[in-house]
């Protein structure tokens, strides 16, 4: 089984920002089919922001196709 891992991304502006998408079609038509993927509940925010701190929480933005990550790479 496969561990999930915390992607975040450092915007123009130097700060780091989680990426979240409301639903799987939002997040295959922002990020592509390959985007690795998991559900979880707001209440999960917080923990990640301790292991993994970031700044922003972003939601439903588009990943330019030449910056979009996939299980390949």
């Amino acid at each position: 089984m496969e561990q999930a891992v915390v992607d975040l991304r450092t915007t123009r502006d130097g700060r780091s920002a989680l990426l979240a998408y409301s639903a799987l079609d939002r997040l295959h038509t922002c990020c592509g089919d390959d985007q690795p993927w998991m559900v979880l509940p707001t209440t999960a925010l917080s923990k990640i922001n301790e292991s993994h701190p970031f700044d922003l929480l972003l939601m439903d933005v588009m990943i330019p196709q030449h910056e979009r990550r996939s299980v390949h790479t």
